[in-house]
C-alpha cells in the first residue's frame, strides 16, 4: 500500500474554551498542489501550525510519512517546509548568508550546504541576488527568498500561508509559476481565503469552515459541487419569452438577455440541453448555441460555508 505523505486522523485543537478545529480527518498520498480553503478565521491556520509542528493538538494525531508528529517531532519536520505569511526573513543579512543560516536550521549537512543554496536559488530564480541584503529586495523576490528557505533541504512537503498576499498581479503570476514548479517532485499545501487562487494553481481542495473539514476532493469537483440549474442559449427566430416557457419541458423562468440570448431555468438542468435542442428543431426556432452554466467559486463556496 503507498505510503502517506500526509495523514490526519481526528484531529481537535482549543484555544481557552473555544474549538478552533474540530475532529478534522485527511490524507494526501500523492504529489501535487492542494489548497487549503476557508475564510478568515476558519482554522487554517491552526491547521497548518499543527501539520508543521509548530503548535500541539489537543486531540487527535498528525504523521508525516508515517512519522508521528508528536512522538518524534524532529524526524517529522525534516519532511516539511514552512511559509507562513509573513516570511521569517532576516533582512540585514544576504540572500545567501540567510540561506546558509536557514540551512544549518535545517540539519542540512555542511558539505551539502553550498550545493544545497545554490539549487535553492535556481529554483526560485533568484541567484543573481544571492549577494544582495534581503532588506533592499522588492516583495516578490524577498517572497521568493521565503520559499527557497522552506525547499532549502528538500523536503516532502512544503505548506505555504497566503503565498502571493499583498503582491502586484506581475509577482503573483510569478509565485504562482513557481509554486507549480515545485510541485512536479513534492506536495504543496497553499492555505488561501482567495478563491481564485486556488482555481489557478490547485489540483486539489481541502475546504476548512467553522473548524471542520466541509470539503475535499479535486478542482473540478469543487466547481461542480452544485448541480447546474441554469442554461444560455442563442436563437435566431428569437421566440416570445412565453412561448420558450410554454414549449420546453422543465423551464420554471426565462430571461432575455438581449438580441438573441436566454437564460433558461430549470430545477435541473442535466437534461435541459437535449430538451432546448429537441424542441428548438421542431418549433423552427434555429438554435445557435447552447451553454450549461456553472455555479461561480463564490456560490460554491458560500453553500459550503454553511454546512
Amino acid at each position: 500500500m503507498e505510503e502517506s505523505i500526509l495523514k490526519v486522523e481526528r484531529l481537535s485543537h482549543r484555544y481557552s474554551v473555544q474549538w478552533a478545529v474540530r475532529d478534522i480527518s485527511l490524507e494526501i498520498s500523492k504529489n501535487g498542489i492542494y489548497g487549503l480553503l476557508g475564510s478568515n478565521g476558519a482554522g487554517k491556520s491552526t491547521m497548518m501550525n499543527i501539520i508543521c509542528g509548530v503548535l500541539k493538538q489537543t486531540e487527535g494525531s498528525v504523521h508525516i510519512k508515517g512519522i508521528n508528529m508528536r512522538e518524534n517531532p524532529v524526524a517529522a519536520k525534516r519532511h516539511i517546509g514552512f511559509l507562513p505569511q509573513q516570511p521569517p526573513l532576516q533582512m540585514d543579512l544576504t540572500v545567501e548568508e540567510y540561506l546558509e543560516y536557514c540551512s544549518f536550521m535545517r540539519d542540512v549537512p555542511s558539505k551539502e550546504v553550498n550545493k544545497a543554496i545554490d539549487k535553492a536559488l535556481d529554483r526560485c530564480g533568484i541567484s543573481h541576488f544571492r549577494k544582495r541584503v534581503i532588506h533592499n529586495l522588492s516583495g516578490g523576490y524577498q517572497q521568493r527568498v521565503g520559499i527557497a528557505q522552506a525547499i532549502i533541504h528538500e523536503p516532502a512537503i512544503v505548506v505555504l500561508d497566503e503565498p502571493t498576499n499583498g503582491l502586484d498581479p506581475n509577482q503573483i503570476v510569478e509565485v504562482r509559476h513557481l509554486i507549480k514548479d515545485i510541485a512536479q517532485d513534492r506536495t504543496v499545501i497553499l492555505s488561501t481565503h482567495i478563491l481564485p487562487e486556488v482555481q489557478a494553481t490547485c489540483e486539489y481542495i481541502r475546504m476548512i469552515e467553522q473548524g471542520t473539514l466541509v470539503f475535499s476532493g479535486s478542482v473540478d469537483e469543487f466547481d461542480n459541487y452544485i448541480v447546474p440549474s441554469t442554461v444560455e442559449v442563442s436563437l435566431i427566430a428569437r421566440p416570445p419569452v412565453e412561448d420558450l416557457r410554454s414549449g420546453i419541458p422543465g423551464v420554471l423562468q426565462v430571461e432575455e438577455l438581449g438580441g438573441t440570448r436566454y437564460r433558461l431555468h430549470f430545477a435541473d438542468a442535466q437534461e435541459a440541453l437535449e430538451r432546448v435542442a429537441e424542441v428548438s428543431a421542431t418549433r423552427g426556432w434555429r438554435l445557435n448555441e447552447l451553454n450549461m452554466e456553472k455555479s461561480s467559486l463564490d456560490a460554491i463556496f458560500a453553500e459550503l460555508s454553511k454546512k
